[in-house]
């Protein structure tokens, strides 16, 4: 089994939601492929560790193949 790693948001600019923003999953973007699922886990949290997940919310996950 592969691992694929990818970002994306969880929020959408709505200025007349509370705050600004409403749900809203945004699209996947690839960073990585790896074998397994412990290097899969490491990569997302790497990302999420070193990058500011902003006002949408972006943030690293993966799914299986």
């Amino acid at each position: 089994m592969s691992y694929t790693v990818f970002v994306r948001t969880w929020w959408k600019k709505n200025s007349s939601w509370p705050g600004g923003r409403e749900p809203g999953v945004g699209r996947k973007t690839v960073i990585g492929r790896v074998s397994t699922e412990s290097e899969a886990r490491e990569m997302a949290q790497r990302y999420n560790m070193s990058h500011s997940p902003g006002f949408l919310s972006k943030k690293a996950e993966y799914e299986s193949n």
